[in-house]
């Protein structure tokens, strides 16, 4: 495979199980280096909700991702690019990672309508158009923003600039993501649109020392999948990692599960693999068994808005009165600051009820802590050599009628 262009940027491969396809590895940036597997909180906005920069790294977490679409639209890139990139502007010390973008021009919809081919009219077989901020053709996406309704165009080189301006250490390709449920015919028009795009992109000057990924889709389809896989790491010049896309998006769990262990491991060896927008503690120890590197998910901090603490043994859902006056914290094992700090569950479920934010930050904390401690663990098991009771272990010890669900 031809080695990655970006100046500045490395991926090795330290262990690798003897049993499944989980691998440590580590890789660099021009400003930090990640060790894998790893999790990367998401900051939509430039921030964690809740949390500070600092607050962030104390849960273990190396990279960090940013929304495109949202920092886009606003504070908008000259604001972030004159108050020194993304790193500078919301003072994370890490690597980070931006989206293109794609995701939230899928998620304006509601669906995405039926791809038409590069020329020529759409299938007389496309379902009626519904009402939507945005569509879709082989320019790109042009959608109207959620926050003023301006019509903005986003295509593959667009997305590489606008993440350029950003100036976070990776960016990614803009791609097609179906929904999960969507045809084989519908599948493969956004693979191929994906691959016209993924060279598009490529051929997009940015800036030096910032990685592109490109990314695979092809719904639960294996052989599309693995044939869209072969076709990114072929193209010069070339990606600096690959990702999956396009799960977690309506698809059953366990057809992604299958899908992922017959597919990740397929991704050029030599470069990262990144499992986009996925998900829960289970998912992310079934994903690296299957190979995956990176991970990014809304769920710990969205559930800990939501009351949820996320810990070994499932759950713990704070608001029920079964914790009025519990006195004992989420997880007596856990050293977040949370649990650490002492703060009884009775505490926190008196906090959510009563409206205060304190609970927030510090079920944010623990749930990233948590997701720290998940990865930072598998990290250590597979360069020992335990991975397969780690993962084993860890499974078990998630409680299942309570298990986390996204």
């Amino acid at each position: 495979m031809t080695a990655p262009r970006a100046k500045g940027f490395a991926f090795r491969v330290l262990a690798s199980s003897e049993s499944g396809h989980a691998r440590a590895a580590v890789f660099s940036t021009p400003h930090a280096e990640v060790e894998t597997p790893t999790f990367m909180p998401v900051g939509t906005q430039g921030s964690v909700k809740g949390l500070t920069a600092e607050d962030v790294a104390s849960t273990g977490a190396q990279i960090m991702l940013g929304n495109t679409y949202h920092l886009w639209l606003r504070p908008g890139t000259d604001v972030i690019s004159g108050l020194g990139g993304l790193r500078g502007f919301t003072r994370w010390p890490h690597a980070m990672l931006t989206d293109s973008g794609g995701f939230q021009a899928f998620s304006l919809g509601g669906h995405l309508p039926r791809p038409a081919p590069a020329s020529g009219p759409a299938p007389s077989r496309a379902p009626a158009p519904r009402k939507s901020l945005v569509t879709l053709d082989e320019e790109g996406f042009t959608f109207r923003s959620h926050l003023d309704g301006a019509r903005h165009h986003l295509s593959p080189e667009v997305a590489v600039r606008v993440q350029g301006k950003i100036g976070a250490d990776i960016q990614m390709q803009l791609d097609v993501c179906p929904p999960g449920d969507s045809p084989r015919d519908v599948v493969e028009a956004a693979v191929s649109r994906t691959s016209r795009w993924a060279r598009r992109a490529l051929a997009t000057e940015r800036p030096e020392g910032q990685a592109l990924f490109g990314i695979v889709q092809g719904a639960c389809f294996s052989d599309l999948r693995r044939a869209h896989a072969a076709e990114l790491a072929a193209l010069e010049p070339s990606f600096d990692g690959l990702a999956l896309g396009g799960f977690s998006v309506g698809e059953p769990i366990p057809k992604m599960y299958a899908t992922l262990h017959e597919v990740a491991h397929a991704l050029d060896p030599e470069r990262p693999r990144y499992l986009m927008g996925v998900g829960t503690p289970r998912d992310l120890l079934e994903a690296i068994d299957a190979g995956v590197d990176m991970f990014d998910c809304v769920l710990p901090t969205r559930n800990a808005r939501n009351g949820q603490a996320l810990t070994r043994f499932g759950r713990v859902i704070i608001k029920q009165a079964r914790y009025k006056d519990d006195a004992r914290p989420v997880d007596p094992d856990c050293t977040c600051p949370c649990c650490a700090g002492g703060y009884a569950r009775a505490y926190l479920r008196h906090l959510y009820l009563a409206g205060e934010m304190t609970v927030l930050r510090l079920l944010t904390l623990h749930n990233l802590h948590w997701y720290g401690e998940l990865v930072r663990g598998a990290r250590a098991a597979i360069r020992d050599g335990s991975w397969p009771a780690y993962k084993a272990r860890t499974l078990a010890d998630l409680d299942e009628e309570n298990k986390v669900a996204c």
